[in-house]
């Protein structure tokens, strides 16, 4: 005999996670086909710099520098999905709480907020690229110039601002 307090059934259709996305006026597939490009670059790397070390007991100098540089992009790749796909970090007890009206109210709240943090994180981030511009900065693993890396965070805060805009107006509308 089941405890009171368990279910007697399993649900028979259990949806996707990947068609509840929202429809966006920019498709979310962009980041999921960066995430795979960025997975797939970090993979081939990693594997080329083991081979070479296992055959030659030496190891390409740009394959650190450059993983670390996959890796950041990466993690703004996938905090730009999250955010349009709404699955940031949050306290539920207070998200989903309440009532409809302020549920919405603390959605567009959230959204509001990550919109004007990684605004602010591009401008800020565009004056160091800047920087890097104006005084020649190279990295230190290769001696390229450091603003072929530092461009990609102003690029990725804007879209992640975006989709944050996009989130707040979707949550707008909501009735």
């Amino acid at each position: 005999m089941p405890h009171p307090q368990e279910p007697t059934h399993l649900p028979v259709d259990v949806p996707d996670p990947a068609a509840q996305d929202e429809v966006t006026a920019i498709p979310l597939t962009i980041e999921d086909w960066l995430t795979v490009i960025v997975m797939g670059l970090l993979a081939l790397i990693t594997f080329g710099n083991v081979l070479v070390r296992y055959f030659t007991n030496q190891s390409f100098a740009w394959t650190e520098e450059f993983s670390v540089f996959l890796m950041i992009v990466l993690a703004l790749v996938a905090g730009s999905a999250s955010v349009a796909r709404n699955r940031q970090i949050r306290i539920e007890y207070f998200a989903d709480s309440g009532s409809p009206e302020r549920q919405r109210a603390l959605a567009r709240f959230g959204a509001l907020m990550v919109f004007v943090l990684f605004a602010l994180v591009a401008v800020l981030s565009s004056r160091m690229v800047w920087d890097d511009i104006r005084f020649g900065e190279t990295s230190p693993g290769i001696g390229v110039p450091q603003w072929w890396y530092t461009i990609w965070l102003p690029v990725m805060s804007v879209a992640i601002a975006g989709r944050a805009l996009g989130l707040f107006i979707r949550r707008g509308r909501r009735a």
